[in-house]
């Protein structure tokens, strides 16, 4: 249960670009209407578009840095500049759902990179308060998973069961399928753990038959691991 399990990067990605061109296009109105109008105010709001644009794309890259990991599996210290940098930005400019997803990623470098939970953990805490704040659901469902992760390890099975199973009810809200499929994995080792094997059974059956539908081949292989286990 190790990574950002289910994300849909390539979707936060297309809604990001989408994000920062939309932020680029009115930094360029805004200069237009200072320069024909005379208002010196829009250039500060200019500013503050362009921070905004600093910041998506810092987070944009930390995250692709980020992939690179599973890949390499060697730590890049730009990811946690980079993310560091995302949500100093977003923290100064109030965004709040901003700042939330980009401490979920910097959780995500302490917890999936370095092995730190302990760093880890109040991160993601904070992500989940940020993003409940903001109504984003998608960040509240990841840091959920990865607190259940982090509780998995440690042992404390009734947390982690707890905290996956709020994740898995997020996803299901947004239509995170393949996500939902990702999180049960976790949660058939947990029952497995808990001695509830005929309950372990039963989300086997059912994650696979999600995965299988979402075609998240990945996902299925997981799957079949876990229940081989069981």
């Amino acid at each position: 249960m190790t990574g950002p399990g289910g994300t849909g990067n390539g979707e936060l990605d297309r809604m990001g670009e989408m994000r920062a061109e939309g932020r680029i296009e009115r930094a360029r109105l805004l200069y237009e209407r200072a320069i024909y109008a005379g208002d010196d105010g829009e250039s500060s709001e200019a500013d503050r578009e362009l921070d905004a644009v600093e910041a998506d794309l810092a987070l944009a890259r930390g995250r692709i840095l980020h992939l690179r990991f599973f890949d390499e599996r060697r730590e890049d210290p730009r990811e946690l500049e980079l993310l560091e940098r995302a949500a100093r930005l977003y923290r100064v400019l109030g965004d709040v759902a901003g700042e939330g997803e980009a401490l979920f990623w910097v959780g995500c470098f302490h917890q999936v990179v370095r092995g730190d939970d302990a760093t880890a953990v109040p991160l993601f805490e904070r992500s989940h308060e940020l993003a409940a704040q903001a109504g984003d659901r998608a960040i509240q469902a990841e840091a959920l998973r990865h607190l259940g992760t982090a509780a998995h390890f440690a042992g404390r099975l009734d947390a982690a069961r707890e905290r996956l199973e709020a994740s898995t009810r997020l996803r299901r809200e947004i239509g995170l399928l393949a996500g939902v499929a990702s999180n049960q994995v976790g949660l058939i080792y947990i029952a497995a753990a808990q001695g509830r094997r005929e309950d372990a059974l039963a989300l086997a059956e059912e994650a696979h038959a999600t995965a299988e539908a979402c075609g998240a081949k990945r996902i299925v292989r997981q799957i079949e691991e876990a229940r081989a286990r069981i």
